[in-house]
Protein backbone atom coordinates (compact mmCIF):
# COMPACT_ATOMS: atom_id res chain seq x y z
CA UNK A 1 0.00 0.00 0.00
CA UNK A 2 1.42 3.72 -1.14
CA UNK A 3 2.29 5.84 1.68
CA UNK A 4 -0.45 8.46 1.20
CA UNK A 5 -2.97 5.40 1.48
CA UNK A 6 -1.88 5.03 5.05
CA UNK A 7 -2.76 8.74 5.89
CA UNK A 8 -6.26 8.46 4.19
CA UNK A 9 -7.08 5.29 5.91
CA UNK A 10 -6.10 7.29 9.48
CA UNK A 11 -7.58 10.46 8.06
CA UNK A 12 -10.96 8.35 7.29
CA UNK A 13 -10.57 6.70 11.00
CA UNK A 14 -10.56 9.97 12.60
CA UNK A 15 -13.57 11.39 11.09
CA UNK A 16 -15.00 8.02 11.17
CA UNK A 17 -14.55 7.79 15.31
CA UNK A 18 -15.01 11.72 15.99
CA UNK A 19 -18.56 11.34 14.24
CA UNK A 20 -18.88 7.53 15.81
CA UNK A 21 -18.23 8.86 19.20
CA UNK A 22 -20.24 12.43 19.11
CA UNK A 23 -23.68 10.76 17.24
CA UNK A 24 -22.90 7.32 14.66
CA UNK A 25 -22.97 6.54 11.53
CA UNK A 26 -19.30 7.21 11.12
CA UNK A 27 -18.53 3.85 9.63
CA UNK A 28 -20.30 5.26 6.52
CA UNK A 29 -16.63 6.76 6.03
CA UNK A 30 -14.26 4.08 6.81
CA UNK A 31 -16.40 1.10 5.08
CA UNK A 32 -16.04 2.58 1.58
CA UNK A 33 -12.40 3.52 1.97
CA UNK A 34 -11.66 -0.29 3.13
CA UNK A 35 -13.90 -1.31 0.14
CA UNK A 36 -12.09 0.84 -2.19
CA UNK A 37 -8.44 -0.41 -1.50
CA UNK A 38 -9.77 -3.73 -1.99
CA UNK A 39 -11.63 -5.76 0.32
CA UNK A 40 -14.48 -7.85 0.06
CA UNK A 41 -17.86 -5.29 1.88
CA UNK A 42 -17.89 -8.76 4.02
CA UNK A 43 -14.09 -8.48 5.41
CA UNK A 44 -14.66 -4.92 5.31
CA UNK A 45 -17.36 -4.94 7.28
CA UNK A 46 -15.43 -7.05 9.78
CA UNK A 47 -11.86 -5.17 9.37
CA UNK A 48 -13.77 -2.32 10.59
CA UNK A 49 -14.59 -3.58 13.85
CA UNK A 50 -10.93 -3.72 14.65
CA UNK A 51 -10.52 0.19 14.76
CA UNK A 52 -14.40 0.63 16.36
CA UNK A 53 -13.06 -1.36 19.19
CA UNK A 54 -9.90 0.67 19.31
CA UNK A 55 -11.94 3.57 18.90
CA UNK A 56 -15.05 3.17 22.25
CA UNK A 57 -11.51 1.35 24.31
CA UNK A 58 -10.44 5.15 23.96
CA UNK A 59 -14.17 6.73 24.25
CA UNK A 60 -14.81 4.84 27.36
CA UNK A 61 -11.62 5.49 29.31
CA UNK A 62 -12.18 9.55 28.47
CA UNK A 63 -15.91 9.72 29.58
CA UNK A 64 -15.03 8.09 32.62
CA UNK A 65 -12.00 10.24 33.20
CA UNK A 66 -14.28 13.47 32.93
CA UNK A 67 -17.31 11.34 35.19
CA UNK A 68 -19.85 11.20 32.48
CA UNK A 69 -20.24 7.80 32.11
CA UNK A 70 -22.66 5.90 34.27
CA UNK A 71 -20.73 2.27 34.46
CA UNK A 72 -23.68 0.29 36.21
CA UNK A 73 -26.06 1.31 33.75
CA UNK A 74 -24.19 0.63 30.83
CA UNK A 75 -23.09 -3.01 32.28
CA UNK A 76 -26.78 -3.69 32.11
CA UNK A 77 -27.72 -2.70 28.93
CA UNK A 78 -24.51 -3.99 27.35
CA UNK A 79 -26.33 -7.60 27.94
CA UNK A 80 -29.04 -7.64 25.12
CA UNK A 81 -27.09 -5.58 22.92
CA UNK A 82 -24.73 -8.34 23.49
CA UNK A 83 -27.04 -10.94 22.59
CA UNK A 84 -28.67 -8.95 19.76
CA UNK A 85 -25.07 -8.62 18.15
CA UNK A 86 -23.70 -11.91 18.12
CA UNK A 87 -27.62 -12.90 16.22
CA UNK A 88 -26.94 -9.83 14.06
CA UNK A 89 -23.70 -10.89 13.03
CA UNK A 90 -24.46 -14.71 12.27
CA UNK A 91 -27.39 -13.62 10.05
CA UNK A 92 -25.40 -10.67 8.51
CA UNK A 93 -25.37 -12.37 4.65
CA UNK A 94 -29.52 -13.22 4.89
CA UNK A 95 -30.88 -9.72 4.65
CA UNK A 96 -31.85 -8.12 1.77
CA UNK A 97 -29.58 -4.84 1.86
CA UNK A 98 -31.90 -2.53 -0.23
CA UNK A 99 -34.63 -3.11 1.37
CA UNK A 100 -32.92 -2.38 4.68
CA UNK A 101 -30.94 0.92 3.61
CA UNK A 102 -34.57 2.07 2.80
CA UNK A 103 -35.94 1.00 6.00
CA UNK A 104 -32.96 2.70 7.96
CA UNK A 105 -33.33 5.92 5.56
CA UNK A 106 -36.78 6.14 6.78
CA UNK A 107 -36.47 5.38 10.48
CA UNK A 108 -33.73 8.12 10.90
CA UNK A 109 -35.82 11.09 8.93
CA UNK A 110 -38.44 10.23 11.84
CA UNK A 111 -35.77 10.43 14.42
CA UNK A 112 -34.82 13.90 12.77
CA UNK A 113 -38.21 15.28 13.61
CA UNK A 114 -38.18 14.06 16.87
CA UNK A 115 -34.58 15.45 17.49
CA UNK A 116 -35.69 19.19 16.12
CA UNK A 117 -39.58 18.61 17.77
CA UNK A 118 -38.52 17.62 21.33
CA UNK A 119 -35.18 19.87 22.07
CA UNK A 120 -35.49 19.69 25.29
CA UNK A 121 -35.62 15.82 25.87
CA UNK A 122 -31.81 15.32 24.56
CA UNK A 123 -30.11 18.81 26.20
CA UNK A 124 -31.54 17.75 29.61
CA UNK A 125 -32.56 14.10 29.64
CA UNK A 126 -35.77 13.39 31.41
CA UNK A 127 -35.19 11.85 35.00
CA UNK A 128 -38.49 10.55 35.65
CA UNK A 129 -37.56 7.91 32.68
CA UNK A 130 -34.90 6.60 34.97
CA UNK A 131 -35.22 3.44 37.25
CA UNK A 132 -33.58 1.17 39.50
CA UNK A 133 -33.67 -1.59 36.84
CA UNK A 134 -34.31 -0.85 32.79
CA UNK A 135 -37.83 -3.06 32.34
CA UNK A 136 -38.32 -5.57 29.69
CA UNK A 137 -39.70 -3.20 27.21
CA UNK A 138 -36.40 -0.97 27.43
CA UNK A 139 -33.70 -4.19 27.45
CA UNK A 140 -35.72 -5.33 24.39
CA UNK A 141 -35.02 -2.38 22.04
CA UNK A 142 -31.63 -2.43 23.36
CA UNK A 143 -31.42 -6.01 22.71
CA UNK A 144 -32.87 -5.10 18.73
CA UNK A 145 -30.30 -2.41 18.54
CA UNK A 146 -27.36 -5.31 19.17
CA UNK A 147 -28.57 -7.43 15.96
CA UNK A 148 -28.34 -4.53 13.90
CA UNK A 149 -25.03 -3.24 15.44
CA UNK A 150 -23.76 -6.71 15.07
CA UNK A 151 -25.12 -7.05 11.30
CA UNK A 152 -23.46 -3.50 10.58
CA UNK A 153 -21.78 -0.91 12.87
CA UNK A 154 -23.42 2.23 10.46
CA UNK A 155 -25.75 3.90 11.96
CA UNK A 156 -25.95 1.81 15.52
CA UNK A 157 -24.57 4.87 17.51
CA UNK A 158 -27.85 6.79 16.24
CA UNK A 159 -30.53 4.80 16.84
CA UNK A 160 -28.26 3.75 20.50
CA UNK A 161 -28.64 7.54 21.43
CA UNK A 162 -32.27 7.30 20.50
CA UNK A 163 -32.86 4.71 22.59
CA UNK A 164 -30.35 5.86 25.90
CA UNK A 165 -32.49 9.41 25.79
CA UNK A 166 -36.05 8.67 24.59
CA UNK A 167 -36.45 5.04 26.56
CA UNK A 168 -34.24 5.51 29.22
CA UNK A 169 -33.78 9.14 30.15
CA UNK A 170 -30.14 9.93 29.61
CA UNK A 171 -29.24 13.70 28.44
CA UNK A 172 -27.06 13.80 25.00
CA UNK A 173 -23.45 13.80 26.59
CA UNK A 174 -24.43 10.93 28.96
CA UNK A 175 -26.34 8.89 26.66
CA UNK A 176 -22.98 9.12 24.58
CA UNK A 177 -20.60 8.21 27.43
CA UNK A 178 -23.02 4.77 28.04
CA UNK A 179 -23.61 4.52 23.97
CA UNK A 180 -19.83 4.35 23.74
CA UNK A 181 -19.94 1.47 26.18
CA UNK A 182 -22.49 -0.52 24.95
CA UNK A 183 -20.68 -0.20 21.29
CA UNK A 184 -17.20 -1.35 22.91
CA UNK A 185 -19.21 -4.51 24.75
CA UNK A 186 -21.20 -5.70 21.78
CA UNK A 187 -17.91 -4.72 19.13
CA UNK A 188 -15.93 -7.40 21.18
CA UNK A 189 -18.68 -10.07 20.73
CA UNK A 190 -19.48 -9.30 16.81
CA UNK A 191 -15.60 -9.09 15.93
CA UNK A 192 -14.81 -12.37 17.15
CA UNK A 193 -17.37 -14.00 15.08
CA UNK A 194 -15.87 -12.41 11.72
CA UNK A 195 -12.45 -13.16 13.15
CA UNK A 196 -13.59 -17.00 13.74
CA UNK A 197 -14.69 -16.99 9.70
CA UNK A 198 -11.46 -15.20 8.37
CA UNK A 199 -13.09 -11.92 7.59
CA UNK A 200 -11.05 -9.78 9.23
CA UNK A 201 -8.01 -7.98 7.64
CA UNK A 202 -5.72 -6.98 10.66
CA UNK A 203 -2.81 -4.73 8.77
CA UNK A 204 -5.29 -2.44 7.47
CA UNK A 205 -7.44 -2.65 10.69
CA UNK A 206 -5.13 -1.68 12.92
CA UNK A 207 -3.74 1.47 11.08
CA UNK A 208 -7.48 2.52 11.17
CA UNK A 209 -7.52 2.12 14.55
CA UNK A 210 -4.86 4.93 14.57
CA UNK A 211 -7.64 7.18 13.45
CA UNK A 212 -10.34 6.18 14.69
CA UNK A 213 -8.95 5.99 18.33
CA UNK A 214 -7.59 9.58 17.60
CA UNK A 215 -11.34 11.11 16.48
CA UNK A 216 -12.45 9.02 19.71
CA UNK A 217 -10.31 11.25 21.92
CA UNK A 218 -11.43 15.07 20.45
CA UNK A 219 -14.90 13.86 20.40
CA UNK A 220 -15.38 12.58 23.61
CA UNK A 221 -13.42 15.70 24.87
CA UNK A 222 -15.03 18.16 22.86
CA UNK A 223 -18.46 16.35 23.87
CA UNK A 224 -17.89 17.66 27.83
CA UNK A 225 -16.75 20.78 27.00
CA UNK A 226 -19.03 22.05 24.92
CA UNK A 227 -22.42 20.03 26.22
CA UNK A 228 -25.59 18.90 25.06
CA UNK A 229 -26.33 21.73 22.29
CA UNK A 230 -22.98 20.92 20.48
CA UNK A 231 -23.68 17.45 20.59
CA UNK A 232 -27.30 18.00 19.38
CA UNK A 233 -26.06 19.90 16.50
CA UNK A 234 -23.33 17.10 15.47
CA UNK A 235 -26.07 14.83 15.85
CA UNK A 236 -28.79 16.76 13.51
CA UNK A 237 -26.29 16.98 10.67
CA UNK A 238 -24.77 13.44 11.01
CA UNK A 239 -28.66 12.04 11.47
CA UNK A 240 -29.54 14.39 8.30
CA UNK A 241 -26.72 13.02 5.84
CA UNK A 242 -26.94 9.53 7.34
CA UNK A 243 -30.98 9.59 6.38
CA UNK A 244 -30.17 10.90 2.33
CA UNK A 245 -27.55 8.66 2.07
CA UNK A 246 -29.48 5.53 3.02
CA UNK A 247 -32.41 6.77 0.82
CA UNK A 248 -30.22 6.93 -1.95
CA UNK A 249 -30.41 10.66 -2.65
CA UNK A 250 -27.30 10.95 -3.20
CA UNK A 251 -27.08 8.04 -5.72
CA UNK A 252 -29.93 9.92 -7.43
CA UNK A 253 -27.87 13.48 -7.55
CA UNK A 254 -24.79 12.11 -8.56
CA UNK A 255 -26.70 10.26 -11.40
CA UNK A 256 -28.53 13.54 -12.68
CA UNK A 257 -24.67 15.37 -12.97
CA UNK A 258 -23.40 12.67 -15.12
Amino acid sequence: MEWYLYAAVIAAGFAAGFINTLAGSGSLISLPVLIFLGLPANVANGTNRVAILAQNIVGVKSFDQQKVLDRRGAVILAIPAILGSLIGAQIAVNLDEAMMRRVIGGLMVAMLVVILARPKRWLHGSAEYMQERPSWKQLTVFFFIGIYGGFIQAGVGIFLLAGLVLSIGYDLVRANAVKVAIVLAFTIAALAIFVKNGQVAWGVGLILAIGNSSGAWVASRMAVERGAKFARWVLIIVVTVSALNFLGVFNWAARLVQ
